[in-house]
């Protein structure tokens, strides 16, 4: 197997590789789709053409006369074995290869197993499959109506398509304060469906040994340990022992939530890899990810927010109903069916607030992953930013000056949200007034005034954002029961070098730096003498993996406790050396010293030494140590960010002329890695603000399905971003710090939303769902006169 040597690239990519610089990491440049293995066999899958339909026939003689056609799976052949079906994350069932009918357009049919990628692609093109169609839903809303057509009758008794009724806070306070309220607004919004659109998509290579009884698979999972477990327990029946498997994640290309789920073609590869005893390969397509990958958002969302006639904030109602496609495959390890969506009290001191989410089941695909987001906090974020900007219209007060008023301030934190959150630390107020210090915000409003009596359009939005990250305190988090703590495990060679590895999984995150400089910050051994490992179940320590930047509030915590586990015994050691007690050292980055005699002292590498050559009586060899870290809380990063945007009348085109991103996540490890987040995050939040969007007309034909018409923001679209800091650290992390990797993708729509209603607020215009496109804005100025 040879490395793959690449560039790596910005935003959410690695570190810039300079190997004279220990701060910055190379790329190893492994990737799932550069395994090539001995006699591979590779996938090619069918996909129906219908979204809701009853498999009457499927013909695969064509196929098998292709050559290099070995089999045509289907879902008969794999419910002999009871691999039909599997569990989702949110303890719903999803199929792997339809039995009886299909439920979405694009959904997996049937799989073609071949000795060549080319020969399983053309007997995947002649697979005939006759189809008897059925009613098509998908509007949820639809879906939930008596007598629409029931879509899970897979389940026993089941007489619609509502999947679960949850709600969070206190309904009764929360009518009563609305109900008084001197001012309230009130707001339909959706956020709709998107995906994330990774460079590499999906794929993994099955090697099940027969020699060995043991299965191997390399796959681009952010949850290398998570994935063995589901897999031990959907196969368990057929002899896949948890022990027997081995997951490796390798490098990969994006993941952004999309590479949390368990997808079909990876339980076919599997299956078929067990039934040949040689590795099988499958790689999606581009079409293939966009259409039958797990989605994120899809949130109807009704929204009222209540205030005194002075400003002041008081309750929030929302009622939202989630599409979740034809199954709750939701990425989404909380206890809470609709994730951490009750942090929409956002930055505010707000005294009631309720919300109510009902999840529906519709003809599209199955999912409602966190694209780059906690579990739905970016649906939470952009309502309450949203609402906060049409109160502040509302009152006729500045949204600047409205949030200023209504922030949770300093001295109130640790903060108890009316939704029963405890945020750890916060200074909404002086990150709002750097943003605005930062962009002019007072000489942009006047400028935006003497534009607008020449008629041109200009709007400035604000969004002012707490997040919550760092899943996650297991009394919150579980995946399939399984508590969500993540682990570290360090050794000390005795040269003084070191290897340590996580459970976690790097997408491109700079895991690789970040663990390097925490363990040496600790104990300092040079971050380029520490070899960060990660992404291999058959070494590394169990852990959940890599998203809702829980990676340095976990895994970075982990491995800051389990340094000072080491830093504990080198102590003893050095008193030992020193022939002095513990009392009487003192320790600096790298040595102990003997108080008041600091020429008398043990550096960390000869300590490291002795522990494998000159330890004290009694005491074990070696320099290592594990920890498990469970949070007691989660973390709050937070941010102020601030969008310029020029709306062209006669095209209805919004560009960004200038956007200030102001963050806080805590104490932070390395200012490079945080920027390269901040920027990437900043182009993914755009990116759903203004161009992405996956539809469906009512026969449940997808639009969007292409990078034709899926539109993803390139360098020409990105604008230059300005970004600063504020520093709070977490009271209760182990490093001060607070994760994030997804503050940016979760601000930054909001923002530009808030920025082009502002624009157009002087026309009567209150409100625009997102992605705002040029049609959509040039139907509103043409219904306005002011098109050009």
């Amino acid at each position: 197997m040879e490395p793959r040597t690449s560039p790596e690239v910005g935003g959410m990519g690695h570190s810039l590789k300079r190997k004279e610089d220990p701060r910055f990491i190379r790329g190893r440049g492994t990737y799932v789709d550069d395994v090539q293995l001995p006699g591979m066999l590779y996938l090619d899958i069918v996909r129906s053409p219908h979204a809701h339909a009853k498999i009457v026939k499927i013909d695969s003689s064509k196929a098998m006369a292709v050559p290099g056609v070995l089999a045509v799976i289907t879902g008969q052949d794999l419910a002999k074995y009871n691999l039909h079906w599997m569990p989702t994350l949110m303890s719903d069932t999803q199929m792997v290869l339809p039995v009886e009918k299909v439920m979405y357009q694009a959904q997996e049919v049937a799989a073609v197993l071949a000795t060549s990628r080319y020969a399983a692609a053309d007997g995947a093109a002649v697979v005939e499959v006759e189809y008897d169609p059925l009613p098509v839903v998908v509007d949820p809303h639809k879906a939930l109506l008596p007598g629409a057509p029931v879509l899970r009758t897979d389940k026993k008794d089941k007489k619609d398509n509502h999947i679960w009724h949850w709600e969070w806070g206190d309904r009764a306070a929360t009518d009563r304060a609305i109900a008084e309220a001197d001012v309230t607004v009130k707001q339909d919004i959706y956020i709709p469906r998107i995906h994330v659109a990774s460079i590499e998509t999906c794929g993994c290579i099955a090697h099940f040994d027969k020699v060995m009884d043991k299965l191997t698979v390399w796959m681009t999972t952010q949850a290398p340990h998570a994935i063995r477990t589901v897999f031990a327990l959907v196969a368990g029946h057929v002899g896949l022992a948890e022990h027997k498997i081995r997951i490796i994640s390798p490098d990969i290309g994006g993941g952004f939530g999309g590479k949390v789920p368990v997808y079909p073609g990876y339980v076919i590869a599997v299956a078929a890899s067990v039934l040949t005893g040689k590795p099988v390969k499958w790689i999606e397509d581009r079409m293939e990810n966009l259409q039958a990958d797990s989605f994120a958002r899809d949130y109807h969302i009704t929204a009222e927010l209540a205030a005194t006639k002075d400003g002041t904030l008081t309750a929030l109602r929302i009622k939202t109903l989630a599409d979740h496609g034809y199954a709750d495959a939701a990425a989404n390890p909380s206890k809470f069916p609709a994730g951490l969506f009750h942090v929409c009290t956002g930055s505010y001191d707000l005294k009631a607030a309720h919300v109510e989410v009902d999840g529906a089941y519709t003809n599209k695909p199955p999912g409602g992953i966190a694209y780059r987001c906690s579990f739905r906090v970016t649906e939470a974020v952009h309502t309450i930013e949203r609402m906060t900007d049409l109160m502040a219209h509302q009152l006729n007060m500045d949204p600047a000056a409205f949030r200023m008023k209504n922030f949770i301030k300093p001295e109130q934190f640790p903060y108890k949200s009316a939704l029963g959150w405890e945020y750890d630390s916060g200074n909404y107020a002086g990150a709002l007034q750097k943003a605005m210090d930062t962009i002019g915000y007072a000489d942009l409003r006047r400028e935006q005034a003497e534009k607008r009596q020449r008629g041109e359009l200009m709007g400035i939005g604000i969004s002012s954002f707490t997040e919550i990250v760092g899943a996650g305190p297991s009394k919150h988090f579980d995946i399939l029961g399984i508590k969500m703590f993540d682990s570290a495990e360090i050794r000390v060679h005795p040269t003084g070098k070191a290897t340590a590895r996580f459970g976690t999984k790097s997408q491109g995150q700079g895991h690789e730096t970040t663990y390097a400089q925490i363990i040496a910050e600790e104990l300092g051994i040079p971050a380029a003498h520490i070899e960060v490992e990660e992404g291999d179940t058959d070494t590394a320590p169990y852990g959940l993996g890599t998203y809702a930047s829980r990676s340095t509030p976990t895994a970075g915590a982990a491995a800051a406790i389990a340094a000072r586990k080491i830093r504990d015994k080198a102590k003893k050691i050095a008193a030992h050396l020193l022939e002095v007690s513990e009392d009487d050292l003192v320790w600096e980055p790298g040595k102990f010293s003997v108080t008041g005699a600091p020429q008398k002292s043990k550096t960390i590498q000869e300590i490291a030494f002795a522990a494998y050559t000159n330890h004290p009586p009694g005491m074990e060899a070696g320099l290592e140590a594990v920890n498990y870290y469970d949070p007691p809380n989660l973390t709050f990063p937070f941010g102020s960010y601030i969008a310029v945007v020029d709306i062209d009348r006669g095209t209805g085109a919004v560009t960004l002329r200038r956007f200030v991103a102001v963050d806080d996540c805590g104490n932070i490890i390395n200012p490079m890695i945080v920027e390269g987040q901040v920027h990437g995050g900043l182009t993914m939040g755009m990116a759903p603000a203004l161009f992405e969007e996956i539809s469906y007309d009512e026969a449940g034909n997808i639009q969007g399905g292409s990078f034709m018409d899926y539109l993803v923001p390139t360098a020409m679209e990105t604008p230059r971003w300005e970004t600063d800091k504020t520093v709070t650290p977490s009271p209760h992390h182990p490093l001060g710090a607070k994760g994030v990797g997804e503050s940016a993708t979760v601000g930054a729509p909001p923002a530009i939303a808030n920025a082009v209603v502002d624009a157009l607020a002087h026309l009567g215009v209150r409100h625009i769902d997102i992605p705002i496109t040029p049609e959509k804005v040039w139907n509103i100025l043409r219904e306005k006169g002011m098109a050009e």
